[in-house]
């Protein structure tokens, strides 16, 4: 009996399995589809939710080649074919084929946008397919289709095409040069207006792939439109949006909106990457703990204070529950907008000599570094899970950080006025509880091959760039 195997072919992505089938007197047994044994062998976790069963009672009857927009997984449940596979994926493997005889011990994994095909070489022939989506008339609309008779593709059929059964749709379909190739699925970026939106906008590969929205084109916080997107076209949604007005959270219409935002929406969201088998990436904050801790690692047990990071945290336990997913968390976030220093910049152009706590102690996250870092994480396909991700360097108080930009803009830090975070909000009402400490351990990204920049490094840059 031949073992479990997973083995690659000419297509990238196209697996061709070896399975154990158990035969006796009376027949054959096997595990068609297994789902721990068979990702463990190397082939993909693809979740099918659809399985669907073509049965052809003569030899001869030959089927394709067509490249639906999903995932599949096909297998013979009794007597045998030729399968026939044509890469039909924009890039350099377009074009390019395989095939083989499937008997009860064969299945091939077919990945989206390579055809599929096959010829019936016994009767009572049953040809099964795992598929990764629900089938609609919507999504046949999407299909690719190869003519099976075209050159290029040179498919050796065993049987010749004149004296095979193929349906009339099938004798029609287009050749390799007037087939547009399959698009690969696009990555999804939320909040594209936010700072670490805008920064993934300004490093995001030349070649494309990415499709930015703003709230103002997609609020994921409106049920509608959130179910109107076609997720089936994105391999990744990078959540950049957020409720973050830390103080204004603590009112009772900002911890409804918080909570709205940060927390219902972002479970529908995650459904829906969950359903569709897509990879999330999602933005968390420091807030999410005490800051009793003088550094935070990724284990730590959330621990919020105010309403935002309460709503952070409970975000974070709904993408961990996504399978392929990862938690960036970072800390004091600059970039292009509203921030910290671009106040303390404009403080000191104005001749404005600030008060600036000095006991919250943490680092800065530029959202430049924070959009590097979560690219390079997918570029990687890093194990799912939550990452630490701010600048490096040695963790100072917002006090000691506005020195810094005074310094580098040419003006005197002492100008800048020590205090505590008591003294500095006083009795004032409607003011969220900050972390003391706000550090995070970055050892877990940088094992990943990422290396932050020193935060004052970064800081003299984004100063120098504003």
């Amino acid at each position: 009996m031949t073992a479990l195997q997973v083995q690659q072919t000419g297509i990238p992505g196209l697996l061709l399995v070896q399975l154990p089938v158990h035969a006796d007197a009376r027949g054959w047994f096997k595990e068609n589809w297994q789902r721990e044994k068979m990702v463990a062998a190397g082939l993909p976790d693809f979740r099918p939710v659809q399985n669907n069963v073509s049965f052809n009672r003569n030899p001869g009857t030959t089927r394709g080649i067509h490249a639906e927009p999903w995932d599949k997984y096909v297998a013979v449940v009794g007597g045998e074919v030729f399968g026939a596979w044509v890469d039909l994926r924009a890039g350099e493997g377009f074009g390019a084929s395989f095939s083989t005889r499937l008997g009860p011990g064969q299945a091939v994994f077919v990945p989206r946008g390579v055809g599929n095909g096959f010829q019936t070489l016994a009767p009572d022939t049953g040809y099964s397919y795992l598929v990764t989506d629900h089938w609609s008339e919507a999504a046949q609309e999407k299909y690719t289709f190869l003519n099976l008779n075209d050159a290029r593709a040179n498919i050796p059929w065993p049987i010749p095409l004149d004296q095979a059964t193929v349906s009339a749709a099938d004798l029609t379909h287009p050749h390799l040069d007037a087939v547009l190739p399959v698009a690969p699925r696009r990555t999804l970026v939320l909040g594209a207006n936010g700072q670490v939106g805008r920064a993934l906008a300004a490093l995001a590969p030349p070649a494309g792939g990415y499709d930015f929205r703003s709230r103002a084109q997609l609020d994921i916080a409106d049920a509608a439109q959130l179910e109107a997107v076609d997720f089936s076209a994105y391999s990744t949604v990078i959540n950049a949006a957020a409720y973050t007005k830390v103080d204004a959270a603590e009112s009772a219409a900002g911890r409804r909106e918080a909570w709205a935002t940060n927390v219902t929406a972002l479970a529908s969201l995650a459904a829906a990457c969950t359903a569709h088998d897509l990879t999330l990436v999602h933005l968390s904050s420091d807030y999410v703990f005490d800051g009793e801790r003088t550094v935070h690692t990724e284990d730590e047990d959330p621990s919020p204070l105010g309403v935002y990071g309460q709503t952070k945290a409970a975000g974070d336990a709904i993408v961990a529950g996504v399978p392929r997913h990862y938690v960036v968390r970072t800390s004091w976030v600059v970039g292009d907008g509203a921030n910290f220093v671009a106040t303390m910049a404009r403080l000191a152009g104005a001749g404005v000599d600030p008060a600036v706590v000095d006991d919250q102690i943490g680092r800065l996250g530029f959202a430049t570094d924070v959009a590097a870092g979560i690219l390079h994480l997918l570029a990687l396909r890093a194990p799912a899970g939550t990452y630490n991700l701010s600048n490096a360097g040695e963790p100072v108080s917002w006090a000691r950080v506005a020195a810094e930009v005074f310094t580098l803009l040419g003006q005197d830090p002492g100008r800048i006025t020590p205090t505590s975070t008591a003294a500095y909000y006083g009795s004032r009402p409607g003011i969220a509880p900050r972390p003391v400490n706000s550090t995070l351990d970055l050892a877990k990204i940088r094992a990943t091959g990422f290396t932050p920049r020193d935060q004052f490094q970064a800081l003299a840059a984004y100063l120098a760039e504003a």
